[in-house]
């Protein structure tokens, strides 16, 4: 297995995401962004801000999620999705997940990862 030594703590990305009505709730009378899309969101996130810290040929996979869905965010929305690396511990990485709108917080919480080889 690689050694992950490397990889920087603290480091950032952010991606935007409208709100589409297949991302939402079905049951609710007006549609909002669904945990589960919001969840995604935030993993995904994730991977990508991890994905060129690795070395060839690994991967991430997600393992853990604690969040909070604070607000809805209707079809249409604008939202963005931040993640921040916290820690590595070996293969395992934590990082600190939030989407907005505007200054409003739709979700946040921590999400943790570990690293896989991809062969």
């Amino acid at each position: 297995m690689s050694n992950f030594e490397n990889i920087k703590l603290g480091i950032t990305a952010e991606s935007l995401f409208t709100v589409d009505e297949k991302h939402s709730v079905k049951f609710t009378k007006v549609p909002v962004l669904s945990t589960p899309m919001m969840i995604s969101l935030m993993e995904g996130v994730c991977k990508e801000l991890i994905q060129g810290q690795l070395p060839p040929d690994f991967v991430t996979v997600g393992y853990e999620v604690h969040v909070k869905h604070k607000a809805a965010a209707v079809v249409g929305a604008q939202v963005k999705t931040w993640g921040r690396l916290l820690e590595v511990d070996g293969r395992k990485l934590l990082f600190e997940v939030r989407v907005t709108e505007g200054d409003r917080v739709i979700g946040d919480g921590t999400h943790r990862r570990t690293i896989i080889p991809n062969s």
